[in-house]
């Protein structure tokens, strides 16, 4: 069984994210393209965004570190620390209304 901290790895990639001029920073901690379960640590400087894409077919979001703000279409909805959102089936953006550190799961369907 293997185990990680993702508070460590969180406070890692907000590093990552303030050092590089992209604002952001990511990493796959578990799976890859034949896995069904894709989980990826994501970190957004306060004011960076993921830009609107497609939905995966199921797909959570759990705040680790800040605040951000998931929107679809006139829906939106803000998680903080400790809180999952469940991203809808449709094309979404994501904020970050503070520096924030997410776990975004992913069924993929393999």
């Amino acid at each position: 069984m293997e185990s990680l901290s993702l508070t460590d790895l969180a406070q890692e990639h907000l590093g990552k994210a303030r050092e590089g001029s992209a604002g952001r920073s990511a990493v796959t901690v578990h799976g890859h393209h034949d896995f069904v379960l894709r989980q990826t640590l994501i970190a957004l400087l306060q004011d960076q965004a993921l830009a609107e894409h497609d939905s995966p077919r199921e797909a959570t979001l759990q705040v680790l570190h800040g605040r951000v703000r998931l929107t679809a279409g006139e829906d939106t909805w803000e998680g903080g620390v400790g809180e999952m959102l469940v991203i809808p089936p449709a094309r979404h953006d994501l904020l970050a209304l503070e520096d924030a550190v997410v776990l975004l799961s992913v069924g993929t369907g393999a």
